[in-house]
């Protein structure tokens, strides 16, 4: 279900702004039900585009039975989320100091504290508190926020840290401050180079030194008196400890208001500087201005007020320095102002309470990563506070408390029922401009009415109450709710650590006492490229429709789910990564599909129909086939495997590295047994229906296995690739059938289950050796400037132990292909008893291990072990292990080993895998016969050409004919006749001679072979005369096909009745003349 947040901060904001509201007065002024009205008319603006996006990128959502958070339903389920928590006596009221927003007038939570930091400027000073018992003497408080000071209740000291009084011999004043941050009041000490030690008589002269515990208690003079002769204040204006205290900057003395700092109003209430549940120094208002509480500043903004206090306090004496800070500090995220912290009165939920319980609760959930679980989460939860859920805004669900002035009479309303049993009004709408109307009759004082308090919850709390609100629980769906509760599986961004995460997890556990889900998948942030956040006032991001629009919802898809994104980690946008995605994935992926539609096509034409056949996929004995369904198996068992482990991360490039397999290696190396050109016509024909059926079998279940994934472009592939099967177009498609072709759609398919039979590792690991023999055999190809067009003579591979199945594989059935892919005329394996003359062993020791297990000894081990002899290494792999200064070193974990090609000749030339297992040589030798090979299969590449450019099918035939000024074509062909007739069905290009007279061109070009100018066509077959035959009969041969022809053919000439005979007076085509006359002596 698509589910609609509705209330809170960003939609107050854009109305405040709307509106140009810069006060709380203003809105109640204006009317809350004028202002919530308005709120209410853009929540949904944007619904359509969201609807339109989320489909365009294939997500599965309920757009039209969608829940939102301003519905009374969910409202009301979430007052009777608080009233169970409530009852439970898990609900108390007190002060809070919290992250706040002036311009927003409202409290942010930490987590929205931290969205918005900038590097900012402020100003420093220190200044000075006399103390009481002796006004020579002052502490010395340091502070950043000069605003704060006329709150200041009390100084903070770190109970173990040394403390001196020193006479500061420029002002003749005494000061008291920690003694390891004196450069704070003489920055000179902080230059290396120019501060010596003896510097310090000239600046101050220490007095004594104090523990910090030995201050404690010692009372000081007020910097102002605002708050000095208050009925609390002999309270205050003292010293107190506590260790969060620091000496990394200021004096190691930090000034206390506890209404405008978290630590300040937690050690004052530990010091009882102020009571819990009391009133407390605050003066500024909602919006950030001074009360008229602090008369010099009264109606100014604290931010802009820094710099009157501090003139103040310069002229009362007590400025001691004064300086500017450069650091980061917290902005609104919405308004984009500097924050305040400011206690507020809030109602809180008791989490410190519940806390281990909570913890436990998270133990038995599965994150994904772990880490963020196991560390991020657990450590927020283990320190977990209470947590303050009330705003003091307009748009959002009321708080359900109503209670007299003195709060001595508080009732908690959990459902719409309650409120109108108790107050005798039913309501249909649970918003302030309603509810707040809604009076309840006091029962301890008969004549009372019972008020609702003003607050409304934070949008979090309404955000953790998901799981039962939009069910409306417990009001509807009790048993749903509960069959279904805890969710499955929830996914979110790493910044939801502390915001939904949390919330979920507190809610349940305080009301069901277990988690609100079993699995939770963690989403890093997406940046803009540069790195920062996307920002559509910096317009560092492209349009995401536009990306959608160019390259597809599939390729934006596996672009981000094939990224740091699914590992928590943050992604910087690039777009040529999803371009990368439609090239590398896609376009190959449907090339290979394509292919196997047009050689179905091809076979069909035939009179051959295409029917799946899973017995004709299984009894295959084509090792690639074999390899190719194993690897399909593999993917899919690996698939269930990870997606029950929730491991996207894993799963993406497993299924990106399939496509790549099947695509660059299947379907290339049988390109040519698909097209039904290897063997005879009828062998070719059954090989090619083999390898189709295979082809289907991996295309169709890497479909169904991808459609999650990728929706569209399988559904595309899927619709084709369904209609071979018997089933299609039988029955209901739309009731989630489970087989292929009768189901209307892939996504209504389950996962395929894999084939344990078709798993096949001795397979899988004869084609990983073809695949590395191939790469490294093109790499040396590269290196020595072969075409691969021109062929060599042979490759050997060495390999490091290799399983007598790799052997078998690659000098057996795979053979033929590495031969193939190389357009080498030989390949081997060279033996163990052999490999000495090809290459040397060498050992390298593993640092990583060996350094911490030797310690000094390593360089003499690291000396002796390149010492050794190839036989040497050889022996040391064989036997496990390696004696050195009596030390034994386990060959299999503490070294490494690995090949380097050593055999003499510069014929050869050789390519290593980087980890020296594999080493491949090539024979380069390029003789007369070497060299004509490759002018033959350069031929070979130019007929083709000219096939394709005249339109040609696979099995339209033609006559080929060349014309040179020299030999080097002809001798090319005479030499390599097998690559012609292999090729095309028997037929060889002739000299341009031997083409009839009436032999009609369908394509030519004149084209470089060798250095030589050479003109090649193709032409349509034709009959061949006997030279000197009749012109008349032979003008009637040439108006017939050659399939018209068998035999003697009976024609009349003038009147005059003839036989032609085949093979005598004509040929079907110029070959079969040229053989019969001997007109080529190598034919």
């Amino acid at each position: 279900r698509a589910g609609w947040d509705c209330h809170g901060l960003p939609v107050e904001y854009e109305i405040d702004q709307k509106l140009n509201i810069t006060h709380r007065d203003q809105v109640l002024e204006m009317g809350i039900d004028k202002y919530n009205a308005t709120c209410r008319s853009i929540v949904t603006r944007y619904t359509k585009e969201w609807e339109r996006t989320v489909n365009r990128l294939g997500r599965w959502i309920d757009f039209k039975n969608d829940y939102k958070t301003m519905d009374p339903n969910f409202m009301e389920s979430v007052w009777w989320v608080f009233s169970q928590l409530y009852q439970k006596g898990l609900v108390y009221q007190g002060y809070k100091v919290m992250p706040y927003s002036t311009a927003c007038a409202t409290p942010l939570s930490n987590f929205e504290a931290g969205l918005n930091y900038k590097d900012v400027r402020d100003p420093a000073v220190i200044v000075s508190f006399p103390l009481l018992d002796d006004a020579s003497v002052s502490v010395v408080a340091w502070t950043t926020t000069p605003w704060t000071l006329p709150s200041n209740l009390a100084l903070c000291v770190h109970p173990e840290f040394q403390y001196v009084k020193i006479l500061d011999k420029k002002t003749d004043k005494t000061y008291i401050l920690a003694k390891s941050r004196l450069s704070q009041l003489y920055p000179i000490m902080n230059n290396k180079k120019k501060w010596k030690p003896k510097m310090a008589d000239e600046l101050y002269e220490i007095k004594e030194t104090i523990l910090g515990k030995d201050l404690v208690g010692k009372k000081y003079t007020p910097l102002f008196q605002f708050f000095a002769d208050t009925p609390e204040s002999p309270a205050y204006f003292r010293i107190i400890s506590d260790t969060y205290v620091t000496d990394d900057a200021g004096t190691g003395i930090v000034h206390q208001a506890p209404a405008f700092g978290e630590d300040d109003y937690r050690v004052c209430l530990a010091h009882a500087v102020i009571l819990k549940g009391a009133e407390l120094p605050c003066p500024v208002d909602s919006n950030g201005f001074f009360t008229e509480d602090i008369t010099p500043v009264k109606g100014m903004h604290v931010k802009k007020a820094d710099e009157t206090l501090i003139k103040i306090i310069k002229e009362n004496g007590r400025l001691v320095q004064k300086d500017n800070l450069d650091h980061s500090y917290p902005f609104c995220w919405r308004s984009d102002t500097p924050l305040i912290y400011k206690a507020v009165p809030s109602w809180f939920i008791r989490v410190e309470e519940f806390r281990d319980q909570v913890v436990e609760n998270n133990k038995q959930t599965y994150w994904v990563p772990n880490n963020v679980k196991e560390v991020r989460f657990h450590n927020w939860l283990t320190d977990a506070r209470d947590w303050a859920v009330s705003r003091n805004r307009f748009w959002g669900t009321p708080i359900p408390i109503w209670a007299n002035e003195d709060m001595t009479e508080v009732i908690c309303i959990g459902s719409i029922d309650q409120l109108a049993e108790l107050s005798g009004v039913r309501v249909d709408d649970l918003h302030r401009e309603v509810v707040d109307l809604v009076e309840i009759p006091s029962k301890k004082n008969p004549g009372q009415m019972l008020k609702r308090v003003d607050e409304v919850f934070d949008c979090w709390f309404e955000s953790g109450s998901m799981p039962y609100a939009q069910q409306h629980y417990p009001f509807e769906n009790k048993e749903r709710f509960e069959n279904g509760f805890p969710a499955d599986f929830i996914a979110e961004g790493l910044d939801q650590t502390r915001g939904w995460f949390y919330t979920l997890m507190v809610l349940s556990t305080a009301l069901f006492g277990k988690p609100a889900f079993k699995n939770l998948i963690v989403n890093g942030l997406v940046l803009a490229g540069d790195g920062k956040k996307m920002s559509k006032r910096l317009k560092n991001y492209p349009d995401p429709n536009l990306v959608i629009s160019k390259y597809g919802a599939d390729a934006l898809r596996m672009y981000l789910i094939n990224s740091p994104v699914v590992r928590a980690e943050s992604l910087k946008f690039q777009e040529p990564g999803v371009l990368g995605v439609v090239k590398e994935v896609f376009l190959p992926w449907y090339n290979a599909f394509r292919f196997f539609v047009q050689n179905v096509e091809r076979s069909e034409v035939r009179g051959t129909k295409f029917v799946p056949s899973k017995e004709k996929v299984i009894s295959t004995t084509n090792a690639t086939d074999i390899w190719i369904s194993a690897a399909t198996q593999g993917l899919i068992k690996f698939v269930h495997q990870e997606m029950a482990a929730y491991r996207l991360y894993t799963v993406m490039p497993a299924l990106v590295r399939y496509v790549t397999q099947l695509t660059n290696w299947y379907v290339r190396l049988n390109r040519d047994r698909l097209k039904g050109l290897e063997g005879e016509e009828g062998e070719a024909e059954k090989e090619a229906e083999t390898g189709l059926q295979v082809l289907y079998d991996v295309l169709l279940n890497v479909t169904i296995l991808m459609g999650p994934f990728t929706p569209f472009i399988t559904e595309y592939f899927y619709q084709h690739l369904r209609k071979f099967q018997p089933s299609y177009g039988k029955g209901d498609g739309k009731t989630n059938p489970v087989e292929p072709g009768k189901s209307d759609s892939v996504h209504f398919l389950r996962l395929p289950a894999y084939d344990e039979s078709r798993l096949n590792e001795d397979a899988v690991e004869a084609m990983e050796a073809l695949q590395s023999i191939v790469e490294q055999g093109r790499i040396v190809r590269e290196r020595r400037n072969i075409s691969l067009r021109t062929p060599i003579k042979s490759v050997a591979a060495i390999m490091r132990n290799p399983s007598d199945n790799v052997t078998k594989g690659v000098t057996g059935p795979l053979k033929k292909y590495i031969l193939s892919e190389l357009n080498a005329w030989d390949f081997f394996v060279v033996s163990k008893e052999e490999e000495h003359e090809w290459v040397t062993l060498s050992l390298t020791p593993n640092f990583n291990i060996l350094g911490k297990k030797l310690g000094k000894k390593m360089k003499d081990v690291q000396k002796a072990i390149k010492a050794m002899k190839h036989e040497d290494a050889v022996k040391v792999l064989s036997e496990g292990k390696l004696v050195v200064e009596d030390i034994e070193i386990d060959a299999e974990t503490e070294l490494m080993s690995k090949f380097a090609f050593s055999k003499e000749g510069d014929n050869w030339e050789a390519g290593e895998t980087p980890n020296g297992s594999l080493v491949v040589a090539v024979d380069c030798t390029q003789d007369a016969a070497i060299i004509a090979a490759g002018r033959a299969r350069e031929l070979v590449n130019h007929v083709q050409q000219l096939r394709k450019s005249a339109n040609l099918d696979i099995k339209d035939i033609v006559e080929m004919f060349f014309e040179e000024d020299s030999d080097i074509v002809e001798k090319a062909v005479a030499g390599n006749l097998d690559t012609f007739t292999m090729k095309f069905k028997g037929g060889v290009p002739l000299p341009k001679k031997f083409a009839p007279s009436w032999s009609v061109v369908l394509k030519k070009d004149i084209v470089d072979i060798g250095g030589s100018n050479v003109e090649v066509s193709i032409c349509r077959p034709c009959v061949s005369a006997r030279d000197g035959l009749d012109a008349a009969a032979a003008n009637i041969l040439s108006t017939l096909e050659p399939s018209d022809l068998s035999g003697d053919f009976e024609c009349s000439v003038d009147g005059n009745g003839m036989v032609l005979k085949e093979g005598e007076d004509y040929w079907k085509s110029a070959v079969a003349k040229a053989v019969a006359t001997k007109a080529v002596n190598w034919l």
